[in-house]
C-alpha cells in the first residue's frame, strides 16, 4: 500500500487549539453575536451560546492555534531517524510566521507534501484560514485555489483508512490501538486541552501531547506501508 509515497518526502503535522477567549464574557459584543449563530448548529435543546463556548476552538473564525508540531523522517547510514520541532505559544501569529518559514525552506522540493490525521478537514485548513486572518500570504503547499486534485501535496491518514467509505470515523488513538502502538492519548485529550492552557497555564504538557500525535503519525503511516515503525531511541526533539 501506499508504494508511491516516499515518507522522507513528508511534513508530519499536528495542531493544538483553543477558543480565541479565555471565557465567554470576554468576547465582544459583536462576536458573541456570531457565535449565537454560529452555535445553533451544535446546541442541543436548553443550551445556550455560552454553554458551547469550550467547542469554539475546533472553529478556525472563533478559535486560535496554539501549538504546531511537525516530524520529519531522515536516513542516516541506513537507519530511519525522526526529528520533531515544534512552535508553540500564547501568539499565535508568531507560531504561523515560523511555519511558514519552514514551508518556504521546502519550497524548492516540489515532491514534498503534509500528512494529518482528519488533516484535510481540520489541521490543513484551519492553519489556512488563520494565515489568512493573521494577514500572512499561504505557502504555496497550503494554496489550494485552482489546484487539480492531484496537485494537492495532502496525505490524511484517516481518509486512507476510509477505503472510499466516506462516512466512517476512525481517530488517531483507534488506530494506535489496532496496530499495537502507544497510544498518544495517555496523559490528556483534546477536550482538556482548554482548561490546561488557560487555568492550568501549562503549554508545555500541551506540546508533548502534541508530539505524540506527530510520532503516532508517522508510525501509523508506516504501518500503512508495511514497514517498520522508528524505534523510541531514533526519535529526537530539536529545539
Amino acid at each position: 500500500m501506499l508504494d508511491y509515497i516516499k515518507p522522507e518526502n513528508i511534513i508530519f503535522l499536528d495542531i493544538e487549539t483553543v477558543p480565541r477567549y479565555a471565557e465567554y464574557n470576554e468576547i465582544p459584543e459583536k462576536e458573541q453575536q456570531l457565535w449565537e449563530k454560529k452555535s445553533q448548529y451544535i446546541r442541543k435543546e436548553g443550551q445556550s451560546a455560552s454553554d458551547v463556548y469550550n467547542k469554539a476552538g475546533i472553529y478556525a473564525e472563533f478559535g486560535k492555534i496554539i501549538c504546531i508540531s511537525a516530524g520529519f523522517i531522515l536516513l542516516e547510514k541506513g537507519d530511519r531517524m525522526v526529528r520533531i520541532k515544534s512552535f508553540f505559544g500564547e501568539d499565535e501569529g508568531k507560531i504561523l510566521r515560523e511555519i511558514e518559514m519552514m514551508f518556504k525552506a521546502f519550497n524548492d522540493r516540489k515532491d514534498y507534501s503534509l500528512c494529518a490525521h482528519n488533516g484535510k478537514e481540520f489541521d490543513f485548513p484551519y492553519i489556512a484560514r488563520r494565515m489568512l486572518i493573521h494577514g500572512i500570504v499561504l505557502p504555496e503547499i497550503l494554496d489550494t485555489g485552482g489546484k487539480k486534485p492531484w496537485e494537492v501535496k495532502f496525505i490524511d491518514t484517516m481518509e486512507l483508512w476510509k477505503f472510499g467509505d466516506y462516512k466512517h470515523y476512525t481517530s488517531i488513538e483507534l488506530l494506535a490501538h489496532l496496530f499495537g502502538i502507544p497510544s498518544p492519548k495517555e496523559d490528556i485529550d483534546g477536550s482538556m486541552i482548554a482548561d490546561v492552557f488557560y487555568n492550568q497555564k501549562d503549554i508545555h504538557r500541551i506540546v508533548k501531547y502534541c508530539q505524540n500525535d506527530v510520532i503516532t503519525l508517522i508510525q501509523i503511516l508506516l504501518k500503512f506501508k508495511g514497514e517498520k515503525n522508528v524505534p523510541e531511541n531514533n526519535i529526537l526533539f530539536v529545539n
